[in-house]
């Protein structure tokens, strides 16, 4: 019984604050100044490769500088991977089955590269994301475009997190991130863990296709949030927290989406592509803010970040793109955390407990991780 009442009570805990103003301050700078210039230059429906590209600083909130200009660069490296692939299957019009097979496959890579070199966050849900997302939208420009603005949102992120080096000039001494070595039992940990995400993401997205929705990527996107989780509590834990902060997020998107008496007249038609804009910065301030402390509480400010720069790129009824949110999303949760139950990993310390962002040294003082 103790065992049960420990996990409920997880369910709601608060994890303490670690200067989290300061890595949501980063990112949403990353993500307002590409936004704000598309924005300006009359482009509201290119913010969504910006957006992807500027999800870079959400890795190394921590770490000090040169940790994390290596640790972004192999964010970058799985955030641009997938809008490129996103960005190719949009342009030749495979959608579908094609895109199930297709992310499901890129899911296990992902998973294999994350596990190596120990993205934090876990995983390669943002990579999976990005491909789902912009392989789901039109592309009203060259392809080639929107790489260019993804890898720039990308390399203005970086810099951002690299920027307080320039104040401080505080460099660690033999600090590196190492890469594990995948071999013995670590291989066979990665191998199973990256079949769980091929696995996983195939039936959320079969289901998704089957079912006749138009975004079956969110369902795929949310059963590979399970499958991040350290432990069988903690995997299941974040895909309860999924689908409650999705739904309540879904309220919040609703609020600003569907027409209402709260809104002035005339409101939708001058205004309200830059308020769209705007509040995808705000939204994705907030959301990095709870990411580290709690996973639903963040979800509630991400499920309005994804929702309004889909709206911002494909518009269609609000009404259909929130039902189809719910829906996916319950679907893609509950098969990932079914999979997690389902094919299990022995000896997952080997992969995620093991000290992840430096080598042994002197511990780094506030400025280097400003």
């Amino acid at each position: 019984m103790k065992p049960v009442l420990k996990q409920l009570r997880a369910l709601h805990t608060l994890e303490p604050a670690n200067r989290d103003h300061l890595a949501a301050l980063r990112v949403a700078i990353s993500v307002a100044v590409p936004s704000l210039m598309l924005l300006g230059a009359g482009r509201p429906d290119l913010i969504i490769y910006a957006v992807f590209g500027a999800l870079t600083g959400m890795y190394g909130r921590s770490e000090p500088h040169q940790l994390r200009l290596r640790h972004q660069s192999q964010a970058a490296l799985i955030l641009l991977s997938g809008v490129a692939v996103g960005v190719f299957l949009s342009v030749n019009h495979l959608h579908s089955w094609w895109l199930v097979g297709v992310e499901a496959l890129l899911a296990g890579a992902g998973s294999v590269f994350a596990d190596r070199v120990r993205l934090k966050p876990n995983g390669p849900f943002f990579g999976i994301l990005a491909l789902g997302a912009c392989a789901s939208v039109p592309l009203a420009v060259p392809w080639y475009a929107a790489l260019l603005i993804a890898a720039g949102a990308a390399a203005f992120s970086i810099a951002v997190g690299f920027s307080g080096w320039v104040r401080t000039r505080a460099w660690r001494p033999g600090a590196g991130r190492d890469a594990l070595p995948l071999r013995g039992n670590a291989r066979r940990l990665a191998v199973v863990h990256a079949a769980r995400y091929v696995l996983a993401v195939g039936i959320a997205g079969s289901a998704g296709v089957l079912s006749g929705s138009g975004h079956p990527h969110w369902a795929m996107a949310a059963a590979a949030v399970p499958l991040a989780g350290a432990d069988l509590p903690s995997s299941v834990r974040r895909g309860i927290h999924r689908i409650v902060g999705t739904l309540l997020g879904l309220a919040v998107t609703a609020v600003v989406l569907v027409p209402g008496p709260w809104l002035p007249a005339g409101f939708y038609g001058v205004h309200h592509v830059a308020m769209l804009a705007i509040l995808v910065v705000i939204f994705q301030f907030t959301t990095e803010l709870f990411m580290a402390r709690h996973y639903g509480l963040a979800m509630i400010s991400f499920t309005p970040v994804i929702l309004l720069m889909t709206q911002l790129a494909a518009p269609i009824s609000p009404g259909v793109l929130i039902v189809e949110r719910a829906l996916e999303t319950f679907v893609g949760a509950v098969v990932g955390i079914l999979v997690v139950v389902t094919v299990r990993r022995r000896s997952g310390h080997a992969l995620r407990g093991r000290r992840t962002d430096m080598r042994p040294g002197p511990t780094p003082r506030g400025p280097l991780t400003g």
